[in-house]
């Protein structure tokens, strides 16, 4: 697998820290765009680096972490070409993945344990989306709407 990038907030450093030592195990390698330990960082700066370089085409997917996700997802769904997804559950994590072709995964530290987001992290991992899905239309449509949006 390619590398996967990471950021996080001071509010999710262990998260972080705990799903690259997870990753890393498993073969895959991370570029840590993050906050440093007790390093405050705002959360919109590390979300748009991760984002430019998924949209970039830099990463295939990416990892973002702050207390709870929300915040990370608002800031990466703003770049044109980027779909991002809170997943607190292996379900929404695979839905993410094969409906919607989210490239960035965000993770809430303050909403899941270590497990449970290993879990979450297998199954977005595992996930692959097909072009020959009914989702393909719909995901096709959100990018020709970002698109026109853009022009406007």
């Amino acid at each position: 697998m390619e590398k996967i990038a990471v950021g996080c907030d001071e509010a999710a450093y262990n998260l972080k820290v705990e799903i690259i030592k997870y990753l890393n195990e498993k073969g895959i390698e991370c570029d840590d765009f993050g906050a440093a330990a007790g390093e405050v960082i705002l959360y919109p700066d590390v979300a748009f680096k991760v984002a430019d370089a998924v949209a970039e085409g830099k990463y295939k997917r990416a990892i973002l972490f702050c207390g709870t996700g929300l915040g990370m997802c608002i800031c990466a769904n703003k770049v044109p070409g980027v779909r991002a997804a809170v997943c607190h559950d292996p379900f929404s994590a695979e839905r993410a993945r094969m409906s919607n072709n989210a490239q960035i995964l965000c993770l809430g530290e303050r909403v899941i344990g270590v497990e449970l987001a290993k879990k979450i992290v297998d199954v977005w991992l595992e996930a692959e989306f097909s072009e020959k899905s009914r989702s393909q239309p719909k995901v096709q449509r959100i990018i020709e709407l970002e698109q026109e949006h853009l022009r406007k």
